[in-house]
């Protein structure tokens, strides 16, 4: 017993240092980008592992990269995007999700199958004749609602699978059949007990949505080219040039622009992990 015991002890302890040195190299790049918005560009590209800048502390880059990309207004229009398409993707994903779940249409089935089957096909495939048609032939690029209703028809499938499984595995019938029997209505029985009761799920999709949104470039990259449209993403290249890049800014603004979606993270980090149990089971 005494040499199982040591075994399983030694097996811990290793399994542990494994995981911290895994945490350790995961944490590196972040480190250096933080470390190196401190340096300027010089330096950055000397000593990029050097701790302090030998000139001291580069607070400038901070005060650059908040004005020359603009901040508050990219920063204003990365909340606004990302914030309504998540409302849309949150409140229609369920409803949709408990449609397919509560119904048994064979439209439905139809339906939740071919959006399921949507999620394997890869945006780059679709990206240029997207492009191409609603901005050469609709011209309604350029504009926040467009971006936002595309983030919606892309993010639809995942969301909605989600839900379905968490709606299938996690919420009985009896509560609503109770909730109808109590005279409430079908809109009723969704938004006052279905709905409520979705929180770990919603969480979930919600954080990983905004952690997708919030830092995707390619797709504002496409649709916004006006400056004052321009998300965080976006904003950080302006600090790209030709010839030569600013590293020392363009750290700045990294870090500037991943500090709010953190918060967010450590804020919904607890229902997580609910959420992606509940919503696994195979629907």
């Amino acid at each position: 017993m005494d040499r199982e015991n040591t075994k399983a002890k030694a097996l811990t302890i290793l399994k542990t240092v494994f995981v911290y040195l895994l945490l350790i190299l995961y944490m590196v790049p972040f480190a250096l980008v933080l470390i190196n918005s401190l340096k300027s560009k010089v330096n950055i590209v000397r000593y990029p592992l050097e701790l302090v800048d030998p000139n001291g502390p580069q607070w400038g880059n901070y005060v650059t990269a908040w004005v020359d990309m603009e901040f508050p207004k990219a920063f204003m229009n990365s909340f606004i995007i990302t914030g309504f398409s998540i409302l849309l993707l949150i409140v229609f994903s369920a409803m949709a999700a408990y449609l397919f779940v509560r119904t048994d249409w064979k439209v439905c089935k139809v339906s939740f199958s071919v959006m399921v089957a949507s999620m394997v096909i890869p945006f780059q495939v679709i990206m240029i004749p997207l492009v191409s048609i609603y901005g050469a032939k609709f011209g309604i690029l350029n504009s926040k609602t467009t971006l936002i209703l595309m983030n919606f028809g892309f993010g639809t499938a995942m969301c909605t699978f989600m839900c379905h499984g968490f709606i299938k595995s996690s919420i009985p019938m009896a509560i609503e059949e109770a909730a109808r029997i109590d005279g409430s209505s079908p809109m009723g029985v969704f938004f006052r007990i279905v709905f409520p009761l979705m929180k770990p799920i919603l969480s979930t999709i919600a954080i990983l949505e905004i952690l997708g949104l919030w830092n995707d470039y390619l797709l504002p990259s496409l649709v916004l080219t006006h400056k004052e449209l321009y998300t965080l993403p976006i904003a950080i290249r302006t600090f790209y040039g030709s010839f030569s890049n600013d590293y020392g800014n363009i750290m700045a603004g990294l870090v500037m622009s991943v500090f709010p979606i953190i918060v967010i993270y450590l804020f919904f980090q607890k229902h997580i992990t609910a959420g992606i149990i509940s919503g696994a089971v195979k629907s």
